[in-house]
């Protein structure tokens, strides 16, 4: 009779390349709901030179019609239509900027957010308003060499190449002192977390190691992105693009590497030796061409294995009594 269980799936081994998530845990800092980036107030450049024009040019009407006689007084309307013309052509003539491709204009009055202008080319802004340019291209930044340590103890230096872009600009400008070096700070921090989840190399079988750059690059980038977002800062990147170990004890984890070298070689020379010579006694002993007791085998399974260590490059193994 069939049992109704259906079979489960059996586990699958865990890939030697694999690399344990690093679970972003802790609460991501704080932001500000209201402080989001939201468009500015101004208009086209063109116009505000039009407007500007226009106010010289009733100025210049307004004088040509007085016409004063040489040392009269101009009446009081005429006064203040001057005043008022020249006021205007001021602030329409002093809020005229000029925007670039791949940055914007970031607005506050009183010390309160106004708007993000992203507008190109000619453009007018209230001159009564502080501007503040900040750049939002895709930008990249290669760290310093940031000293961290594996799962092992062992001392590293890792270098980080961040690819990131300013996402909301009034969060990278009012919610940190200083977003680039927040970004900084961030990195050091992520990869201490990250590269102390694995041991740089693994010298005895196939564990995870920190060699698999790209495993190691995805955990840094999620980590990141996470600590990041809050301040308006996207991370699309971020990929160690050297990791060794520290000047103190390189020259103790290349003698370790090299022994671990040597003794994974001597391990298969051994291997393969031994396969041959079991080939060669049961050629030997099937074909009937040799007769051999206890003894006798144990004897010649020695010297075979004497001649064929010997033969590939290994020194005789030692006899122990």
């Amino acid at each position: 009779m069939r049992s109704s269980k259906a079979p489960q799936p059996m586990p699958s081994a865990p890939s030697a390349q694999s690399v344990p998530a690093v679970a972003v845990s802790r609460r991501p800092p704080p932001s500000d709901p209201d402080l989001v980036e939201r468009p500015g107030p101004a208009v086209p450049g063109w116009l505000a030179v039009l407007v500007g024009l226009t106010a010289l040019a009733g100025a210049a009407t307004t004088l040509w019609r007085a016409r004063p006689l040489s040392g009269a007084q101009l009446p009081p309307l005429q006064w203040a239509a001057l005043a008022g013309c020249a006021v205007v052509a001021v602030v329409a003539f002093g809020g005229l900027t000029r925007g670039r491709t791949g940055s914007a204009w970031v607005l506050s009055l009183f010390g309160r957010y106004r708007g993000t202008v992203r507008r190109t080319g000619l453009a007018w802004i209230s001159p009564f308003v502080l501007r503040r340019r900040i750049d939002v291209r895709l930008r990249h930044w290669r760290s310093e060499p940031i000293a961290v340590v594996d799962a092992e103890g062992s001392a590293l230096r890792v270098v980080v190449l961040v690819v990131w872009s300013v996402r909301d600009t009034a969060r990278a400008l009012f919610s940190v002192d200083d977003h680039l070096g927040y970004l900084r700070e961030q990195v050091e921090a992520a990869a201490a977390r990250v590269l102390s989840q694995l041991p740089a190399d693994a010298f005895r079988g196939d564990a995870p190691t920190l060699r698999n750059a790209e495993a190691v690059g995805d955990a840094l980038t999620r980590m990141l992105a996470a600590e990041c977002r809050p301040v308006g800062i996207a991370v699309f990147s971020a990929q160690p693009t050297r990791i060794e170990y520290a000047p103190e004890v390189a020259a103790a984890m290349q003698r370790r590497q090299i022994a671990a070298l040597d003794a994974k070689h001597r391990d298969s020379v051994l291997t393969g030796v031994i396969d041959a010579v079991d080939d060669t006694v049961t050629r030997l002993t099937t074909r009937g061409l040799v007769e051999l007791d206890d003894f006798e085998r144990q004897a010649l399974v020695k010297d075979l294995t004497v001649a064929f260590y010997t033969r590939r490059g290994g020194p005789a193994p030692q006899n122990q009594e």
